[in-house]
C-alpha cells in the first residue's frame, strides 16, 4: 500500500476507535447515572407518589401557551403562591412538591415534564445538604442534576434550563460551606453548556455581616416570605431576560 494511503487508513482507524470509545464511555456514564437513580426509586415513590399524581392532575386541568416557563423542584417552588404575579410578564407553570431532593426529582422528572411544551425550565432543589444523615455530597447532588438535565433534554431538546443556586438560610447556615461547594459545582456544570444557566442568589440573601437576612424568611428561617419571593423573582427574571428574547 502507498505510504500516504497507509497513513490515511491509520488515521481513519484511530478516528473510528476514538468515536467508539467515546460512545461507550457516554453509554457507561448514562448507565451509571441510571443505576444511581434506581437506588432512590422505592423510597421516593413511597413518599412522593401522591404528590406527583397531584401535579399530573394539574397538567390535565390547566392550560398554558408554548411561551410558558416550567418551574420545578422542592417546597420553595410549591409554596410560591404569588408566582404568577411575581413573575410577570412571564407565564410560569408551578410544579414543585414537598421537601424533595435531587434524587426524588431524578426519579420523577420524566412524569413532571411529560405534559409540557415550554420555552424554558427553571429548577430549584434545596434539600440535598441540610445537616441530616441522608445528606449527599456536592458531587452526588451535581451528578443527579446532570441526569435531570439529560431527561429534560429528551422532552425539550432545545429549551434553556436554569438552575437556581441554593439560598443561604438561618436554619441551615451550619451546612452553608458544603452548600456553597455544591452551588459552585452546579454553576460550573451549567457554564459547560450554552443552553444551561445558573442563577446565583446567595449574596442577595446575606447581610453585611455575611449572615442570612432573616427578614426575608418565615418563622422557620428556611422558607421565603413575601419579601423573600419578591427578591427571588427579581433575580430570576434578570437572568431569564438575558437568555429569552420574547417577553409576554
Amino acid at each position: 500500500m502507498h505510504p500516504r494511503r497507509t497513513i490515511a487508513f491509520c488515521c481513519l482507524c484511530l478516528v473510528c476507535l476514538a468515536t467508539t470509545l467515546h460512545g461507550k464511555q457516554s453509554q457507561d456514564s448514562k448507565d451509571g447515572a441510571q443505576k444511581v437513580v434506581e437506588k432512590y426509586r422505592a423510597a421516593a415513590s413511597k413518599k412522593w407518589e401522591k404528590a406527583i399524581r397531584g401535579l399530573e392532575k394539574l397538567d390535565e386541568e390547566e392550560e398554558y401557551s408554548e411561551k410558558a416557563i416550567l418551574f420545578i423542584g422542592s417546597s420553595s417552588i410549591r409554596r410560591w403562591d404569588s408566582i404568577s404575579k411575581d413573575m410577570e410578564p412571564w407565564e410560569p407553570i408551578r410544579r414543585g412538591y414537598g421537601g424533595s431532593r435531587f434524587s426524588d426529582l431524578a426519579v420523577f422528572i420524566d412524569r413532571i415534564v411529560a405534559a409540557h411544551q415550554v420555552q424554558a425550565v427553571v429548577v430549584f432543589v434545596g434539600n440535598d445538604i441540610n445537616g441530616s444523615e441522608k445528606d449527599k455530597t456536592p458531587a452526588e447532588a451535581t451528578k443527579l442534576y446532570r441526569y435531570i438535565v439529560e431527561r429534560i433534554r429528551k422532552k425539550l431538546p432545545s429549551a434553556p434550563i436554569f438552575c437556581i443556586g441554593v439560598t443561604p438560610t438561618g436554619s441551615r447556615f451550619d451546612v452553608w460551606p458544603r452548600v456553597q461547594i455544591m452551588n459552585k459545582m452546579l454553576r460550573e456544570y451549567s457554564e459547560s453548556d450554552d443552553s444551561l444557566h445558573y442563577i446565583d442568589t446567595a449574596q442577595a440573601y446575606l447581610n453585611e455581616s455575611g449572615r442570612p437576612r432573616d427578614e426575608l424568611f418565615v418563622k422557620d428561617l428556611l422558607h421565603l416570605n413575601a419579601d423573600g419571593y419578591q427578591l427571588w423573582s427579581k433575580l430570576i427574571k434578570a437572568e431569564l431576560k438575558k437568555v429569552l428574547k420574547d417577553e409576554q
